[in-house]
């Protein structure tokens, strides 16, 4: 499906998310490094796991108003708390006041709203794209925003550190502007749902959704496949916390090209921002090619491959030091995470009833928001047992994530062979 055949609001969304993605990857992975010194690693652990608690059930809330108010009306509300949210990020970093109290505060809500503009915007991709078409184009979505990380940390190297206020100001203006395109360019494309609620009351708004994700929840293939989700998760969330404090503390300053008196030296921050960059370059290049690769082969495969592949590559980057090692061992982490680009959005609207994708895709938002809770354990962790168990008890849990995949593929092959006896039984 050629860019030109999208609907428009595709092709507004691609570029006004593009710009804001582009800002956020400018702060977003400096953010465990800022906590870690300003709390300490185990409190800054403690309060990024309070802070995705909540942003759990947001997601859920998220999903469920994305199907019942409509999908621009929460990418619009969601966007403008994100510029609100900007307002107090940047004065708790400004030259009138330095509260990092503040900043986490400010820096939770950006993802709480994010976890309400997430479900709405996948949902809409569904929406208006043929199902033969979808994983190119969530591909296509998730090429742009690695375009933006590998721009977004270089930069953020030097301005998050040195000019984080003017950062944050620009953040703020990005936020607004895309609020205001969102409003007057995209149009509603959530089915129309039954309203059942007559009264209003909040508890039986509650009810209602209680009772559809309910319905989610008796999909026990779904609940495996968010579990397994949950598990991978560890790994890959780890790019910007684990990571981020691996390579500052342990990585030390070492000469990456030398031509004769002349040396080109990377401090263990540096290295990080480089490690970020070469993964969203290797995004940027390869997640279309890599997508029409994988859709030659079976959804068991490429999922159980992905998993042992996360796994390959956060043991091999736990026992480096080396920049050079660092770079080899994300070449085998990207990979991962290229192989079910597109593929796992374009698995999850194949199990979505029509007039529940809000919801489908919020709950399988869960494998991030649950696993991003559980992700900054892996901080205080090595405090108690060190980096090198650390980085062993996450590759453990994506293999373990293989044998999930494996287990629910295979409910999944039983299901279908099933169905015609079903039907026969019927008759």
């Amino acid at each position: 499906m050629k860019l030109r055949d999208w609907d428009i609001n595709l092709k507004v969304r691609l570029f006004g998310e593009g710009m804001t993605n582009l800002l956020f990857w400018m702060f977003f992975p400096f953010m465990s490094i800022y906590f870690s010194d300003a709390f300490g690693k185990e409190t800054a652990g403690a309060l990024l796991v309070a802070s995705q608690v909540i942003s759990v059930a947001i997601g859920l809330v998220g999903g469920y108003c994305a199907d019942h108010l409509g999908r621009k009306k929460m990418m619009v509300i969601a966007s403008l708390g994100q510029a609100v949210s900007f307002i107090f990020f940047a004065l708790g970093n400004s030259p009138w006041l330095s509260s990092p109290l503040l900043t986490f505060i400010s820096f939770s809500f950006l993802g709480l709203f994010g976890q309400l503009y997430w479900p709405a915007s996948h949902a809409m991709v569904a929406d208006v794209v043929p199902e033969k078409h979808r994983s190119s184009v969530f591909a296509v979505f998730y090429t742009s925003i690695n375009i933006t990380v590998v721009l977004g940390p270089l930069l953020g190297g030097i301005f998050f550190f040195d000019f984080r206020f003017p950062l944050l100001v620009v953040c703020f203006a990005v936020s607004v502007l895309l609020t205001f395109v969102l409003q007057k360019w995209i149009h509603e494309t959530a089915p129309k749902v039954e309203k059942r609620t007559k009264a209003g009351k909040w508890y039986q708004y509650l009810g209602e959704q209680l009772h559809d994700y309910r319905v989610i929840i008796t999909d026990k293939t779904f609940l495996i496949f968010i579990l397994a989700g949950v598990l991978v998760a560890q790994t890959f969330m780890q790019l910007d916390l684990l990571m981020a404090v691996y390579t500052t503390e342990e990585v030390p300053t070492q000469s990456l090209l030398s031509l004769g008196s002349w040396h080109f030296d990377l401090t263990g921050k540096q290295a990080f921002s480089w490690v970020v960059a070469e993964n969203g370059l290797l995004v940027a290049l390869f997640t279309v090619l890599m997508n029409k690769w994988m859709t030659r082969y079976k959804e068991k495969t490429v999922f159980m491959g992905s998993a042992i592949f996360y796994g390959l590559g956060i043991l091999l980057f736990g026992n480096m030091t080396n920049v050079w090692g660092l770079l080899f061992a994300v070449v085998i982490f990207t990979a991962a995470e290229l192989m079910v680009v597109g593929i796992q959005d374009s698995f999850i609207s194949k199990l979505a009833p029509e007039n529940m994708r809000g919801q489908y895709f919020a709950a399988s938002s869960l494998r991030f928001s649950i696993g991003r809770t559980i992700a900054p354990i892996a901080i205080p962790l090595t405090v108690w047992v060190g980096y090198t168990w650390t980085f062993s008890i996450l590759g453990f849990l994506a293999f373990a994530s293989a044998g999930l995949y494996a287990v629910m593929f295979r409910r999944l092959e039983k299901q279908k062979k099933s169905e015609p006896t079903i039907k026969i039984a019927k008759i």
